[in-house]
């Protein structure tokens, strides 16, 4: 899976994408939402936390058996999640924890890997999608 999540200033607007794929690059699934007025970090974590539970509803309990690699641009989330860096900010270490549960009780062989922004370019348009698509829904 690919997730990112962004915010159009820090805080502000922000949206969350995710792409699931299949082993050999098929997209499975897209996750595009708006998620209110957001810091980045909290934008990166929540799109995680989306993803997990749209694997969770296509795939149920035979999640559990499978290999999930997470490919995010956020090297701060990716070495949060690694136990690298420490979670200091609170509402971070709420989402933190949410990783950690839905890991914990749903996708116990998933691994975080960090990646650049070019290469997480799908994610990325649809976290611009949510954002604009709100705005668009607004006016």
């Amino acid at each position: 899976m690919y997730t990112d999540g962004g915010a159009r200033g820090n805080p502000g607007p922000a949206g969350v994408g995710a792409v699931l794929m299949d082993e050999r690059g098929k997209v499975l699934q897209e996750v595009s939402e708006y998620i209110g007025e957001q810091t980045n970090n909290f934008a990166e974590y929540e799109a995680l936390i989306r993803a997990l539970r749209a694997a969770k509803k296509m795939f149920g309990a035979k999640l559990r058996g499978m290999q999930i690699e997470a490919r995010l641009d956020s090297e701060l989330v990716v070495r949060q999640l690694s136990g690298l860096y420490k979670v200091k900010e609170p509402t971070l270490k709420l989402k933190f924890a949410e990783v950690a549960r839905l890991r914990l009780e749903d996708a116990p062989n998933m691994i975080f890997t960090h990646v650049m922004r070019g290469k997480n370019a799908h994610a990325d348009e649809l976290v611009n999608k949510a954002i604009d698509t709100y705005f668009a829904k607004a006016s």
